[in-house]
């Protein structure tokens, strides 16, 4: 049967992180740092998807590895676009997680015990399930995908492989041989144990007296004893039934009047077992494991069912090489991406708009344009305001060579942050697959993101703030490449404006060289001042090896009202402050005149 891998979220196998491994023409992954997470809100975003922490960090995982190779972007929003539209595909994909347990749990059984893998009753009956699921998820996923119009690559692959498994001929004799294997060992209910007592009623010997096709019970009445020969022959006794009058009780009560249970007999080691494969221990000695009991039973009913065993080693010796995990691997990839698909409805269904971006996976034939965006808001601002019914504003902004770099300037308080926070997390949902909270949004992928937001005061004891934005900044200058997004929040705002104005200005200029998208809101109105200037000094060259320019953006002010509404426009004012100073009549005209 097929051996080949789906992936529904790396079309290519590639693994991120992994980039010694990384084959030519393969997707590379930059991870993100924890500030850029933390700064953009995203461990918040992620928080709110699903209480559960294994899918969290799943979906976390995948967010916080770019790759600038717009195919894989392409690849998870086409997946995911499929899983929104479609709410019959996605139930009926819940309900395989649901029905089938080592789905749920990420994988096989967890041995308890380590006896060589597959070489005992116990690890093969728990290798028999895992088969059984196996191929019920198979038929459940077959069935799924064959009734629904799916369009995405990511869903077409998985169909016609799991069509390629579900047609070969190898599945159903497995499906014959799991079916028939498991019919002989359902019989399998209960075992007889006989123990020999000497003189001191101490356990002299434990053997097998039966093998039952029916359980014990509490009012069950024992009698007589069987041939334990038959049984060591894979015989199974009809039945539980004795000649004699005996009960069979079971220790049930707490481990002192077990204990007491046992003191009567002597140092005995009694064990029941239900269905082959749920061995209970009933009473254990306090110098004795429960390990070494299932090992030593392990050993007794690989002995006394050795036809049973004989033919599970048979029957699965020709499946050996099943693996679960081809499809198990997909079960945290599919919630990733239901998971995101409800976040998505939950704020669609509060007003906000989402909508698909659009990769461009050309960015040589994309002509000078790196991203244009329309109708974009910050997601996070939005969600605090779910039940309220916000009338978000919505922006525009595009970067193309002459704005590559943008100071942005405005009202403390104004939404920079807001702003500049929204852009980023465009390229993460973007990157990821997920729609974007806005109108449209067109954009060359990036490698990296790098955010330089200010510190906790016990981050700069030792360097002091300055020092520890400068330290900061070369080290996030040092990985960028013309591919990174770089989001500066007030950076160099911590000394006076003399010197804070210098190392930014420079700052702006080494950004220029390299041609990375930015954004840089600050107070410093003079930076967006002297932006022509900055532009003749610096020797930028974009994404596509063009000069790169910056422009200065604005958030507008209406007399001193914040519209959070962004545009390219020289500052307004000097500062926040005369704004604020004009609406509250204090600066000197106005109070003189009074």
């Amino acid at each position: 049967m097929s051996s080949k891998k789906i992936s529904l979220i790396y079309p290519y196998q590639e693994k991120p992180g992994d980039f010694s491994n990384t084959r030519a023409g393969e997707p590379c992954y930059q991870p993100l740092g924890h500030d850029a997470i933390h700064n953009l809100g995203l461990d918040t975003i992620i928080n709110e998807l699903t209480p559960i922490e294994a899918e969290r960090t799943y979906c976390l995982r995948v967010l916080s590895n770019l790759t600038p190779d717009a195919r894989v972007a392409v690849y998870r929003a086409d997946v995911f676009e499929d899983i929104l539209n479609s709410p019959e595909l996605r139930e009926k994909i819940i309900k395989i997680l649901d029905k089938i347990n080592f789905l749920r749990d990420y994988g096989g059984f967890k041995r308890d015990h380590d006896e060589s893998s597959g070489s005992s009753a116990w690890e093969m009956m728990h290798r028999l399930e895992d088969i059984r699921d196996y191929i019920a998820c198979v038929e459940a996923i077959h069935e799924c995908l064959t009734e629904s119009n799916v369009r995405s690559e990511g869903l077409k692959r998985l169909r016609d492989h799991v069509d390629e498994i579900y047609s070969d001929s190898a599945f159903g004799q497995m499906k014959e041989d799991i079916s028939a294997l498991k019919a002989s060992t359902t019989d399998l209910k209960s075992v007889t144990l006989g123990v020999n007592l000497n003189d001191r009623f101490e356990a002299e010997s434990i053997g097998l007296v039966s093998i039952n096709n029916k359980r014990f019970t509490k009012s069950n009445v024992i009698g007589g004893w069987s041939d334990a020969i038959s049984a060591s022959r894979g015989g199974v006794k009809d039945g539980n039934d004795w000649d004699e009058n005996y009960r069979y009780q079971p220790f049930n009560a707490s481990r002192a009047d077990m204990l007491e249970s046992v003191d009567r007999l002597g140092r005995m080691k009694a064990a029941t077992s239900g269905m082959l494969g749920m061995l209970t221990v009933a009473s254990i000695p306090v110098a004795d494991s429960t390990t070494d009991v299932t090992r030593y039973m392990d050993r007794v009913v690989n002995h006394m069912l050795y036809l049973t065993v004989r033919k599970l080693k048979s029957v699965l010796s020709k499946y050996v090489s099943i693996s679960v995990s081809d499809i198990t691997d997909l079960i945290p990839e599919f919630m990733y991406y239901i998971r995101w698909v409800e976040y998505v409805e939950k704020m669609q269904a509060a007003g906000y708009l989402f909508r698909k971006a659009q990769a461009v996976t050309d960015p040589d034939g994309y002509g000078r344009v790196y991203t244009e965006a329309h109708g974009v808001y910050n997601p996070l601002l939005a969600f605090a305001h779910l039940n309220d019914q916000l009338d978000i504003v919505r922006n525009d902004l595009r970067f193309d060579e002459d704005n590559c770099v943008y100071i942005l300037t405005g009202a403390n308080r104004g939404g920079k942050t807001t702003i500049t926070v929204a852009v980023g997390l465009l390229f993460v949902f973007a990157q990821g697959g997920i729609f974007i909270p806005g109108t449209t949004f067109r954009y060359v992928p990036v490698d990296r993101i790098f955010t330089h937001f200010p510190a906790d005061e016990d981050q700069t004891m030792d360097l002091g703030r300055l020092g520890e934005e400068c330290k900061r900044f070369k080290e996030l200058y040092g990985g960028a490449t013309s591919r990174s997004l770089i989001l500066l929040n007030e950076t160099f705002s911590t000394t006076s404006f003399e010197e804070g104005y210098f190392i930014a200005r420079d700052a702006v200029k080494a950004i220029l060289s390299k041609g990375a998208r930015t954004i840089y809101n600050t107070h410093m109105h003079k930076l967006a001042r002297d932006i022509d200037e900055i532009n003749a000094e610096a020797a930028g060259k974009g994404i596509m090896g063009v000069k790169a320019g910056a422009r200065s953006l604005i958030v507008r002010s209406d007399g001193g009202n914040r519209s959070f509404k962004i545009a390219v426009a020289p500052p307004e004012g000097t500062s926040y402050a005369e704004d604020i100073a004009r609406k509250y009549g204090v600066t000197y005209d106005m109070l003189t005149e009074e």
